[in-house]
């Protein structure tokens, strides 16, 4: 069985900006001695070791060598642990063999993936085989989309408490973000135009809201793509660039848990650059701004900021909650470190271990965060990865 297996949780792709990142979350927070039992994984030996030294971990932290391109030092890994968290991508490039060893050990996969048409098709390949196995893959574990997907779940539990049924229609507006673009979600992007310009036919699924829900098609869902005035809001709002991604997952997630927000659940997200002309004025920058984000002049996979960088970030988002009968219910979620980087890294370590300790009745399949972990995983994210949820008035 899984549950005796050498570790608990592998970290692969250690030697990376961003799983270099994650160890040094575990080594700092649970050391090598309790629990759980985690090592690190990586394509070289000596790089793990110089990771491992860098960081402080202890030296006696389990080293384990595994390669992408090694199909067999996959599925050794896989057998070896009960998890493994991946932060190797793009995964449309790096992460296929990689579940399909995990589905077939019935090992649990969680990675940072926002790559939609890799998403469909793991959930086409695997959901059904990894329901067999007992292995849960839990896509999109870090700042996008447990956030938003965990944002939302928060915010309709509150409104079921208040009014006594979920809200029909929920605005996410980003009030606040300070950090870069993480280098590998850049690569992740380009990997996904390059296949759309191969096969434009996809493009149609990267269009649609409900490309992940296994065929359920929803209401019209708002376009997000113009600089619009919002009075819900409070002011102008602009496109936010990982609304493609994250709105995919928060209506995978009321699928998979069986429409508890409803079948004509309507939902966007967008930046809030706030009222009047200023307003107006700094929308326009907001979207000048994400352009460049994804320009050459970003980081590569592999790179990342400086320690003083992501202490200095964070993020602040509002929730809008309007309820069939009138009534709206308002949430902010924070996180106190840059998103892309030092949020991201405590954020996948504690979904991990909180699959792993407090979800043993989420059954084998492919999951969105809060499908799989529920609001289980919130006291975790708020205790130890720096998140706050909370209801405004």
């Amino acid at each position: 069985m899984a549950r005796d297996r050498e570790f608990d949780l592998v970290v692969f792709g250690a030697t990376g900006f961003t799983g270099r990142l994650v160890a040094e979350y575990l080594a700092g927070r649970y050391g090598v001695d309790g629990a759980p039992k985690w090592a690190m994984a990586g394509r070289s030996r000596e790089k793990l070791e110089a990771v491992r030294d860098e960081i402080g971990a202890p030296a006696a932290t389990p080293l384990v060598v595994a390669d992408s391109g090694r199909v067999e030092t996959l599925r050794e890994l896989a057998g070896r642990t009960r998890c493994v968290l991946t932060t190797v991508g793009p995964y449309t490039l790096y992460g296929n063999e990689l579940i399909l060893a995990c589905v077939e050990a019935g090992t649990d996969h969680v990675d940072l993936c926002g790559e939609v048409l890799w998403m469909h098709d793991m959930i086409e390949r695997f959901h059904t085989r990894a329901a067999e196995t007992g292995a849960r893959v839990v896509h999109s574990a870090g700042f996008d989309s447990i956030p938003f997907d965990l944002g939302v779940l928060f915010l309709q539990k509150a409104a079921e408490e208040r009014f006594g049924s979920p809200c029909q229609r929920v605005r996410t507006r980003v009030v606040d973000m300070r950090g870069t673009l993480s280098g590998g979600t850049a690569a992740s992007g380009k990997v996904t135009f390059d296949a759309v310009q191969n096969d434009p036919s996809l493009l149609a699924r990267l269009l649609n809201p409900f490309s992940l829900c296994g065929g359920f098609q929803g209401p019209e869902q708002p376009g997000g793509n113009e600089i619009v005035e919002d009075e819900v809001s409070g002011g102008w709002v602009a496109p936010f660039f990982m609304a493609p991604i994250n709105t995919k997952n928060v209506h995978r997630s009321n699928a998979l848990l069986g429409h508890p927000y409803g079948e004509d659940f309507v939902y966007d997200e967008m930046f809030l650059a706030g009222p009047g002309d200023d307003g107006r004025k700094a929308a326009e920058a907001l979207v000048a701004m994400s352009q460049a984000m994804g320009g050459e002049g970003g980081p590569k996979p592999g790179e990342g900021p400086s320690k003083e960088e992501r202490e200095a970030g964070g993020y602040e988002l509002l929730l809008i909650g309007s309820h069939a009968s009138g009534g709206e219910i308002r949430a902010r979620v924070t996180g106190d470190k840059d998103p892309g980087y030092g949020s991201t890294s405590k954020i996948i370590a504690e979904a991990s271990i909180c699959l792993l300790d407090e979800c043993g009745d989420t059954p084998g399949g492919v999951w969105t965060p809060a499908a799989a972990l529920g609001e289980r995983v919130l006291p975790r994210l708020v205790e130890r990865a720096g998140m706050t949820f909370d209801l405004e008035g």
